[in-house]
């Protein structure tokens, strides 16, 4: 109920959906094949949490995603990490950023 009401009172529910609509052509269930897009020239960071349901694998990640400056891999928290695990989290977030302000 907690986590309904957190998307329901802050109106975020809509917002936290679309990310789901936009990548629904990635799904193996998916009719046509998944549009080509060039990899995004951004540093990104990979957490990966054992309990999640989606488990990126880093070889496939590092094909469509050649900027990963951070690849963390984690013991506990699954696919709400900010809730299951804030310690683990936020640390890699700080931990991210540092390396992002390093250049």
């Amino acid at each position: 109920l907690t986590n309904v009401m957190l998307y329901w009172l802050t109106a975020t529910g809509a917002s936290s959906a679309h990310f789901y609509y936009e990548n629904a052509a990635l799904l193996p269930i998916a009719t046509t094949p998944p549009p080509e897009l060039p990899p995004p020239p951004l540093p990104f960071g990979v957490a990966v949490f054992p309990y999640d349901v989606g488990q990126p694998i880093r070889r496939f990640a590092e094909r469509g995603l050649p900027n990963i400056v951070q690849w963390s891999e984690y013991d506990r928290g699954g696919h709400f990490p900010a809730m299951e695990v804030p310690d683990l989290f936020v640390g890699d977030l700080r931990a991210f950023a540092a390396k992002i302000r390093q250049g």
